[in-house]
């Protein structure tokens, strides 16, 4: 049985019959030639390497096989039968493995391959190691080499510089379909699938990956092609089944911190976090491996719009630097993802053109550049005429204006396009990228989901299913005609009254011309979204009544500020048009005069500094709506105006910030030391409390018992009216 020793001692005496050879070759004695043998390959430097434990986040797998002798290291924790293995990407002839010991070695191991990374077999097994360079001839074939320790040298673990395997690779087999390849040169590039080319026609996919079978044959009917995704995971596959029985491909995404949008979790540091870095290589490797072969597989998408969030981590030169340490980083993944696999490409997605500089510089392994763009999408082309790029492009999401792109209306929130205008959005985005031959590959517009909410009205071609005048235009781009189809109502003129002062509680008037192409009969609906007053997203039924010719009384809220009010016109085919204004809720008015106004108020508590604060008593009988009174959060509070005399009064109007009372007494006195009770409730339930109870008395009090929330109290107004 070989040992590490008579190895290393067989590799010195190859070298000395090397030598030996070199000086008779000098005094011409003739030799015989060496049958000739297949040339012996480096198998596995950069290629996806895991182990079966780390000693930390400095001595990952991966440093086994980066090409470094001397300056990183594999450690395993201090335990026997750990294990280091390396997937070659392809299946391969072995026929040796060197193994480059650190001080803590395996005195006993086997060297085991495998094809499918389960099922191992042993090709090698050393009992007597000391240390130092084992060189190790073995013979078998196998995609995954692996290092099985079984007993350590001392009280460490397992330590190598270096695990290297040689051989000759394996062929690989092309994808289903063919390789997926970018041809072409500067300025005529084309997108090709096993040799044919292919113009991305996309969109981004919004249902559960479970639903994939439900929906896929919907886009197909579109003459979409692709879709992308933001993750790559075990849940994946039915995806991608689903996409491949339709035909369609699939834009394979990998999300990084922080992303650009809400969710993006928390502030990697790309200039020191190494091991955040290197579980998403080795996870990100993880799955290209296992999707690389499956048909429907188009291309890897390395991060959406972590340039751009970087920005809400760091500032100055450290945000410069971070951004160049993070393109860095998705160099290192497309190279990986290249060693893996060969043929599909890799990108990155950003929010903007002004990321495609750091791409330019620091990572040259991307195949094509990918952005999201909206309302700007049309002046990608001069910007990347203007940057001098070298590749081609994917539009990764577009569409209509976004809420950050337009302009606020009379109540100073965004003012939202129209269906129509939505729809042309589309027409116009997808114009813009075919205007773009031969470097714009195409694009997967945003966004074929479900959700009926705030945002999912503004960009969802088929919330809750229902398909918009935007599900059409992007089909009429994607197949050139939507001839024979039964299209949605469509919604023109819709009015608000009164838009800036509608009162809380009571009905406001919306008006809306609904008109069907079809002549389809329409059930018009009504609802409501408080993302502007309260942040909830939630479209929730709004409590109206019709007046006929298209006009709808409506009960505004109760919850003060700007909401969202959408007429929703159904036609029992599937469709459905939406059109949306905003309309801002105030407190309703009162009879008669506010003698708490300005008068001199005080309270048992109230807070100096937290968020909008200081919030005095003051500012609860200041008449300004946008200011509130805040106390501390426990329970009795207090809170009471003087009207500086004895005055008579009817109705007390109490506008509550979300921090509200749920049990309080309206106490009076005439003194400001005896008090009465005029009015009790156990049952508040905050936005704004109106107590009818007439009384004669010169200080009015609050005397709160019982919170809302978590919070302490907080009053935007303490009207007393007489």
């Amino acid at each position: 049985m070989t040992t590490a020793s008579t190895a290393r001692r067989r590799a010195r005496a190859t070298a000395s019959l090397v030598s030996l050879g070199a000086l008779l070759a000098t005094s011409a004695t003739v030799l015989t030639a060496a049958p000739a043998t297949a040339a012996e390959t480096l198998l596995s430097q950069g290629k996806a390497a895991t182990a079966s434990s780390t000693e930390g986040a400095a001595y990952a797998a991966s440093a086994a096989v980066d090409g470094d002798l001397t300056g990183t290291r594999w450690a395993s924790q201090w335990s026997d039968n750990q294990w280091l293995q390396v997937d070659l990407g392809a299946s391969a002839n072995i026929s040796r493995v060197v193994l480059n010991w650190e001080g803590a070695y395996g005195k006993a191991y086997d060297i085991q391959l495998s094809d499918n990374g389960t099922d191992w077999r042993t090709v090698k097994s050393v009992t007597a190691g000391d240390g130092g360079t084992d060189e190790l001839t073995v013979t078998g074939t196998g995609r995954y080499v692996r290092l099985q320790g079984i007993a350590r040298s001392g009280g460490y673990g397992y330590s190598l510089w270096e695990f290297r395997v040689y051989g000759e690779s394996g062929t690989t087999q092309p994808p289903p379909g063919g390789a997926v390849r970018i041809t072409g040169s500067q300025g005529n590039w084309q997108l090709t699938v096993g040799g044919k080319p292919y113009t991305v026609k996309g969109l981004t996919w919004g249902p559960s990956m479970a639903d994939a079978p439900r929906y896929m044959p919907d886009l197909r009917s579109m003459g979409v092609n692709t879709v992308r995704t933001w993750g790559t995971d075990a849940a994946s596959k039915p995806l991608l089944d689903a996409a491949a029985a339709q035909g369609l491909k699939v834009v394979n995404g990998f999300w990084l911190q922080p992303g650009g949008g809400p969710g993006s979790g928390g502030c990697v540091n790309y200039v020191t976090d190494t091991a955040y870095k290197n579980n998403a290589l080795t996870e990100f490797a993880k799955w290209v491996d296992t999707y690389k072969s499956h048909p429907a597989t188009l291309m890897w998408n390395v991060g959406n719009e972590s340039v751009l969030g970087l920005q809400n981590c760091y500032g100055g030169t450290e945000l410069e630097a971070q951004r160049n340490a993070y393109t860095t980083f998705v160099n290192d993944v497309a190279k990986k993802i290249h060693s893996i696999d060969p043929d599909h490409p890799v990108t990155s997605t950003d929010a903007w053109t002004g990321a495609w500089p750091y791409y330019k510089r620091n990572a040259p392994d991307l195949d094509l550049y990918s952005m999201n763009s909206y309302g700007n999408l049309c002046k990608v082309r001069q910007d990347w005429i203007d940057g001098g790029y070298t590749k081609p492009y994917l539009i990764t999401e577009g569409g209509p204006a976004g809420e950050w792109e337009v302009p606020n209306d009379a109540n100073g929130i965004p003012d939202e396009p129209t269906d129509v205008q939505k729809a042309d959005g589309y027409t116009k985005a997808w114009g813009c990228v075919t205007g773009h031959q031969g470097v714009a590959l195409g694009a997967t517009l945003f966004h074929y989901g479900l959700e009926h909410d705030f945002g999912g009205v503004w960009f969802n071609l088929v919330p809750d299913g229902l398909k918009r005048l935007s599900y059409y235009a992007v089909k009429k781009a994607y197949t050139g005609s939507t001839t024979g189809d039964n299209t949605p109502p469509v919604i023109t003129n819709m009015t608000v009254t009164p838009a800036s002062a509608a009162p809380a509680g009571r009905e406001f008037t919306v008006r809306a011309d609904i008109r069907d192409p079809d002549g389809d009969p329409v059930t018009p609906r009504i609802y409501l979204s408080g993302n502007y007053a309260n942040g909830d997203k939630r479209l929730v039924d709004a409590q109206y009544r019709s007046l006929g010719n298209g006009t709808f009384a409506v009960t505004a809220p109760e919850k003060l500020g700007v909401w969202k009010v959408y007429v929703q016109a159904e036609d029992g085919r599937g469709n459905a048009g939406i059109e949306t204004k905003s309309v801002k809720v105030v407190a309703p008015p009162v009879a008669g005069t506010n003698i708490a106004l300005g008068k001199p108020t005080t309270a048992s508590s109230a807070q100096a500094s937290y968020g909008d604060c200081p919030c005095p008593a003051s500012n609860a009988t200041d008449g300004n709506t946008a200011t509130r009174w805040a106390s501390d959060w426990s329970d009795p509070q207090w809170i009471r105006v003087d009207l500086g005399s004895v005055r008579s009064f009817n109705r007390i109007q109490l506008v509550w910030d979300p921090a509200y009372a749920k049990s309080y007494e309206v106490q009076v006195s005439d003194d400001g030391n005896t008090w009465r009770t005029l009015h009790t409730t156990t049952t508040g339930n905050g936005d704004i409390d109106t107590v009818e109870a007439g009384a004669t008395a010169r200080h009015v009090r609050l005397q709160l018992t019982a919170r809302g929330t978590g919070w302490g109290y907080s009053l935007q107004e303490f009207g007393v009216y007489a």
